[in-house]
């Protein structure tokens, strides 16, 4: 959710990638909550650290304890800001689809808050 709502404000001006401490699969309860907030993630590769394209970041952001020990390896010999955002899972919540989606609404409005408050979106963007 973080890259998608990262590439909605701020489009390619800054390079985002996104990774998990385990392999995943893509999460339908996600591209929907995203879709409702004109992000299209259906097709999003869902990737973990090993994957990454990329080894130099300026920025890592991490939502899961897991992920922030992951980052923590990745980073320990670079110059780079690395921050734990606690945004409760999701995908711990069990029960009708309506109490899922509610749990994905919320996490997805926590980091979208969160995001456009570490990096607003300037006033005469240049994508």
């Amino acid at each position: 959710m973080a890259e998608g709502i990262m590439k909605r404000f701020h489009g390619s001006r800054i390079f985002v990638d996104s990774a998990g401490a385990y392999e995943g699969k893509l999460d339908s309860f996600m591209v929907e909550v995203m879709k409702e907030i004109g992000v299209d993630m259906s097709g999003h590769t869902p990737k973990t650290f090993e994957n990454l394209t990329d080894d130099s970041f300026d920025f890592v952001i991490s939502l899961s304890r897991e992920a922030q020990h992951c980052a923590e390896d990745l980073t320990k010999y670079m110059h780079c800001d690395a921050r734990f955002w606690d945004i409760f899972d999701p995908t711990l919540v069990e029960g009708k689809r309506e109490a899922r989606l509610g749990a994905y609404r919320q996490a997805r409005d926590q980091i979208q808050h969160k995001i456009l408050e570490l990096f607003p979106v300037p006033e005469h963007p240049q994508f």
